[in-house]
């Protein structure tokens, strides 16, 4: 296919290792005309409010009571949206849409651990997963169809790139969880939108940080630890108070897309979420890391997988285009990193490959070199088919674990989360791909027996 065919298709290119060129993609037209506001921020909203024949004083408001029940409430009816005068809701319905995106598959695991695969408008899957704790959950978010950094260890790696998700899929996922687990504030549409939970970090497990700061928090409340009284809420025993950017795909090759949704979803008049709740995972796109720290602001965390050029050359390839060096220098820059903000390494244990006293004294040295405020977060590997590792023994995970706390910095083993529901990213995709091309081959095996 023709870099032409390609961007009219809306597909990538594949690059491997280098960065791939951005493609522009609009949000799919709908068949009805109508355009989906999830995604939209208050001025796109007034807008195209305005475009469709309100006056400006009239679509600036419209466009931040609508605002309010989209992001804050979490209506999917324009006829819900109580403080709208009666004959301007229908106006709304004929004209705008309250979208989410489509759910294929649930599955809920015997840990709590929860996984959809969804559908975009024009017909492709990703995934999106919430692992649960006592008293907090993280949602895992997807921002690619798919990847294109061939990370060997990685299911989703094997996947070719289709397309950047929109703003809109990846607030939708955000949205889609709070539905599923009951989560909107209840009450009155007055109730302010400063809704809060206790105090959290981010879901043991996973990256076991205490950041201590209340769960949906205005932005320019974020270092103050005064609370105010809770909106009721009606979940599954769970709160969704952690937000991690480390489902399918890179995120910082979808930079643009992923900033937007993610100040959505920080927007203190919407769904609320502090910064200091929210972690971007990069493989080590060096050149937007700085972009990152400056413009989104979350916490980082770094898939480093290894700590030889040779061995990370092979698990993650985009180390042949920003070597470990220039990937930790990137790190040691990286804005709003502190003791209180630590940057998180992701290091997925296999059996060896990366797991020898060696790596992990040579890890230190690093992290150290660098003077880095960092934990590091072990990673038993989760073994797919057609998977080239194994993973490595416990005595050795804990061993390596050792090593790394003696020299003062965490490492905590995370504990595999959904492996009864094909929680690693990419699996429960390929899982219904599967159950797809089974379902066809057996309604052909029917079709030709009744032809006899």
């Amino acid at each position: 296919m023709t870099d032409t065919n390609l961007q009219a298709s809306g597909l990538m290119p594949i690059p491997g290792h280098i960065d791939p060129l951005p493609v522009a993609r609009d949000v799919t037209p709908r068949a009805d005309g109508r355009i989906d506001l999830i995604g939209l921020p208050k001025k796109d909203i007034a807008a195209l409010f305005a475009q469709a024949g309100l006056d400006a004083r009239q679509a600036k408001l419209r466009s931040k009571q609508v605002f309010h029940w989209l992001y804050h409430r979490g209506v999917t009816d324009f006829a819900a949206m109580t403080d709208i005068a009666k004959p301007m809701r229908p106006w709304l319905a004929e004209r705008f849409v309250i979208g989410r995106p489509e759910i294929i598959e649930a599955q809920h695991s015997t840990d709590g651990t929860r996984k959809w695969l969804l559908r975009t408008a024009d017909g492709h899957d990703f995934e999106m997963v919430f692992i649960p704790d006592a008293d907090r959950g993280t949602l895992c978010v997807s921002s690619q169809v798919g990847c294109t950094l061939n990370c060997r260890f990685c299911h989703t790696g094997t996947m070719r790139l289709v397309r950047n998700l929109t703003v809109g899929e990846i607030v939708g996922q955000v949205m889609l969880a709070r539905d599923a687990l009951g989560e909107w504030p209840n009450g009155s549409a007055s109730t302010s939108s400063r809704a809060r939970t206790g105090t959290a970090g981010i879901v043991e497990g996973t990256f076991n940080q205490d950041h201590g700061d209340p769960g949906f928090r205005r932005d320019d409340e974020a270092e103050s630890d005064d609370d105010e009284d809770n909106p009721t809420y009606t979940a599954d025993g769970r709160l969704l108070t952690n937000i991690v950017m480390m489902g399918m795909g890179e995120p910082l090759y979808n930079f643009d897309n992923v900033r937007d949704a993610l100040k959505l979803v920080m927007d203190g008049d919407g769904l609320a979420l502090s910064r200091r709740r929210i972690t971007l995972s990069t493989s080590g796109v060096v050149p937007l890391m700085a972009r990152c720290g400056e413009e989104i602001g979350v916490n980082l965390a770094v898939s480093l997988h290894a700590v030889t050029k040779e061995v990370r050359d092979e698990i993650v390839p985009i180390n042949r285009k920003y070597g470990i060096e220039e990937l930790l220098q990137a790190c040691a820059d990286y804005p709003r990193a502190s003791n209180a903000r630590r940057i998180t390494f992701e290091y997925v244990m296999l059996k060896d490959r990366n797991d020898s006293d060696d790596d992990a004294r040579e890890l230190v040295r690093l992290i150290r070199k660098y003077k880095l405020p960092a934990k590091v977060n072990l990673i038993p590997f989760n073994p797919w088919p057609g998977a080239p590792y194994e993973c490595s023994e416990p005595e050795r995970i804990r061993r390596f674990s050792e090593i790394v706390f003696e020299a003062g910095i965490s490492a905590p083993v995370r504990t595999p989360r959904g492996r009864d529901i094909d929680a690693a990213c990419g699996q429960l995709k390929t899982a219904a791909e599967r159950r797809s091309r089974a379902e066809l081959e057996r309604l052909w095996a029917e079709k030709q027996a009744a032809l006899g």
